[in-house]
């Protein structure tokens, strides 16, 4: 029952309302307290000036799962780069190295050391769930989630172009997050990898695909419906149509309207914001992307930001990775197909300042974090590792919060592509206020997360405390203090303690008569058994190496 003071910090608390305001922050049992009048403190940590902000929440992060490990596995001259001891020879850190897809014990490391204490894998499939909560229960200290992957499986599809009833088709959906311990659901190229098994190397938002005769709109439409009725918190998680494409500016604003005015978070949206125009046919559309989102408030979106050098791009979108396997630096790649749920491409790429479509990439991610109107429906994500690895968020937060550094790093770039941009005609800077919303407050609020990404009395005691310099990247990069459920993980930007993480899941509400059909589509189709495919709250207990069970409540229907 010991009391902790953060004493004379400037707090930002943006679901609070707090915005940079000078107050003591107190806090017992892992928890944040009201200050009690006469209270004994028995730890005092002197914040004097210092930043304090809840712990930052990455709501996508590949950090766990099949295509993460073969990520790994693919770039072993990464790990061997990454392999130098720490100095001080007190050190928590195990072997777990590697830069663009660091192992799970130095992902929670990196993660504590900048002050981030939640990170969410958004690519879990149904038949690979134990695994990937395995792994993110490897990964220390930071809690997590998955969402599991939809909109691809053959069932769903046999169901959706026999036109089965919609409550079976969202029965089944609630089934499928309950049994894998999802936070949500995500789709991938909608039927676009089904449709790559079936030698389909396209498909737009209302093209049929070439089997099962149904549209990617309908896939949309369907599961955006089916997660409002099962009041998942986190709205349908959005990797759209034609990723990378020149032109798929229409294709992603149609996939906006394809939720019908339900919500719909659009994920690492830079990557489907190009245009056609100019000589080379590559274009910026991020302020028509940017336009479409201000005018749609059940859209929220995060960016995936791409940072230059040298990084690993992992997808379940197989028809894009196959599509991107010559552009692959280090020349490898691999491409799965995973039977009757859904696919794995994997393809080292660098990012090179003076290419033109690199750069103009660059442009884009910026230009759309500046140009939507509010920063609540924005999360920060580089798409690790596809756009950047996420340590690279200290030197995001530094272009967001300082237009001369922008400006100077826009002149290194390819000339064409500084012509072809507006980023240099945008004055906005990001505030610490802003900043704490779409690291913080943001991803809590989409992901349904209460007690988490705030300093109100009952929230979650994790908290970073940043020294206010004016070099915002290094500010970022080194936290003075980090607790963890009001434990001290990290110090001056190194680590002190490694604890267990917990496991954030959602536990919607669904007709167990459709585990009839279920298991007759098991039986008659896969490997495993039925009876063992959904994970008990003792299993995932274990899978997380004694990780708090954190479940999410489902919303209220009014």
């Amino acid at each position: 029952m010991s009391l902790a003071r953060l004493r004379g910090g400037i707090v930002y608390d943006p679901a609070n309302g707090v915005n940079g305001e000078r107050r003591d922050v107190y806090f017992r049992d892992g928890r944040i307290v009201d200050a009690a009048a006469n209270a004994s403190v028995d730890h005092d940590y002197d914040a004097s000036g210092m930043v304090v902000m809840a712990g930052g929440i990455d709501l996508h992060s590949h950090i766990g799962g099949g295509k993460t490990n073969l990520s790994r596995l693919l770039l072993p001259e990464d790990h061997r780069a990454d392999a130098a001891p720490d100095a001080n020879g007190k050190y928590l850190r195990l072997p777990s190295c590697g830069v663009c897809t660091p192992g799970t014990l130095a992902t929670g490391y990196r993660y504590a050391e900048m002050g981030y204490t939640a990170a969410f894998e958004p690519a879990m499939m149904p038949s690979n769930a134990r695994h990937t909560h395995l792994e993110m229960g490897d990964t220390p200290i930071i809690d997590h989630g998955a969402y599991v992957m939809m909109g691809n499986d053959e069932l769903f599809l046999q169901m959706l172009a026999a036109r089965d009833d919609f409550e079976r088709l969202r029965d089944y959906i609630g089934w499928t997050i309950h049994a894998s311990k999802a936070l949500g659901v995500k789709v991938v190229n909608p039927g676009g990898i089904s449709a790559f098994k079936f030698n389909q190397r396209s498909l737009n938002v209302d093209e049929a695909h070439v089997h099962y005769g149904i549209t990617p709109r309908e896939v949309l439409a369907t599961l955006t419906r089916a997660l409002t009725e099962l009041r998942v918190p986190h709205p349908l998680h959005v990797h759209a149509s034609n990723l990378g494409v020149p032109g798929n500016i229409d294709s992603t604003i149609a996939t906006m309207d394809a939720a019908d005015g339900l919500p719909i978070h659009l994920t690492h949206i830079q990557f489907h914001s190009y245009g056609t125009e100019g000589p080379r046919k590559f274009s910026s559309g991020a302020r028509a992307i940017a336009d479409a989102v201000n005018a749609r408030p059940n859209v929220s979106i995060d960016v995936g930001q791409i940072i230059f050098g040298q990084t690993v791009t992992a997808s379940g979108d197989t028809m894009m990775q196959f599509r991107n396997a010559p552009l692959a630096n280090p020349r490898k790649w691999i491409v799965g197909d995973i039977e009757c749920d859904a696919g794995c491409g994997i393809v080292p790429f660098r990012y090179r300042e003076q290419s033109y479509v690199n750069a103009l990439q660059w442009i884009i991610g910026l230009e759309i974090f500046l140009l939507i109107d509010d920063p609540w429906r924005v999360s920060m994500t580089t798409d690790h590792p596809n756009g950047g690895p996420f340590t690279s968020y200290p030197h995001l937060i530094r272009l967001l919060m300082d237009k001369t550094f922008r400006d100077e790093q826009l002149d290194r770039l390819h000339p064409e592509a500084k012509v072809a941009s507006a980023l240099a005609e945008l004055k906005r800077e990001f505030s610490l206020y802003e900043i704490a919303i779409i690291t913080r407050a943001g991803p809590a609020r989409l992901l349904g997360l209460k007690d988490r990404g705030h300093l109100g009395a009952g929230a979650a005691a994790d908290i970073a405390v940043y020294r206010d310099e004016p070099d915002r990247e290094r500010m970022f990069t080194s936290p003075a203090y980090v607790f963890k459920d009001g434990q001290l993980v990290a110090e001056n930007g190194s680590l002190v303690a490694a604890p267990t993480g917990g496991i954030h899941f959602v536990s919607p509400e669904f007709d167990r008569g459709i585990e009839k059909t279920l298991r007759a589509f098991s039986e008659a189709n896969l490997a495993g058994n039925f009876a063992h495919a959904a994970i008990s709250d003792d299993e995932i207990c274990a899978c997380c190496r004694g990780g708090r069970l954190l479940p999410v409540a489902c919303f209220d229907p009014a």
